[in-house]
């Protein structure tokens, strides 16, 4: 990956629906080359998919919660029964296995309280679950989707030299 493949990645992540001519023009490319890169970044799978992102509130999604769960059976049966489970539960928007105190983390978005207790309900009865503590949002100060690309290396490459000062 270079730094045209990165700057490509920038303008997607910031706008899926920016045109190829407007891509080309931006990063210097005739529009068959630029092509040609998104479409073996996509093969890749450094380009996962392109979605449009929806504002929760605006859905009557009012209440988001994270859901730390810790488990009392860490057997690769239980742990793919879990998981199984919770992907499949609606307003279950991301699911993590952690290190640390808690087993997992479930950023939850639902409707209002009552939606989150029904959830609760469904969540603690899916598995042997030894606790689950919830933390709900006050007030969202940033979100994004956007990975900072400009400054990372590409993997396996070297480290940029450090100048003496």
């Amino acid at each position: 990956m270079d730094n045209i493949d990165r700057k490509i990645l920038a303008i997607l992540q910031e706008d899926a629906t920016v045109s190829l001519a407007r891509i080309s023009d931006r990063v210097g490319l005739s529009q068959t080359p630029c092509w040609k890169r998104i479409q073996r970044l996509e093969a890749s799978g450094v380009i996962v998919q392109r979605v449009a992102l929806l504002a929760p509130e605006k859905l009557g999604l009012g209440v988001t919660a994270f859901v730390l769960v810790e488990s009392s059976d860490h057997s690769a049966a239980w742990s793919e029964e879990f998981a199984s489970a919770v992907a499949a539960m609606s307003g279950v928007m991301e699911v993590y296995r952690m290190a640390g105190d808690a087993d997992y983390i479930l950023r939850v978005v639902v409707s209002d309280l009552q939606s989150y207790d029904r959830f609760y309900k469904r969540l603690v009865a899916i598995a042997s679950i030894k606790k689950v503590t919830s933390r709900f949002v006050m007030e969202r100060i940033k979100q994004t989707t956007a990975y900072d690309i400009k400054s990372q290396p590409s993997p396996g490459a070297e480290p940029a030299p450090v100048s003496p000062s």
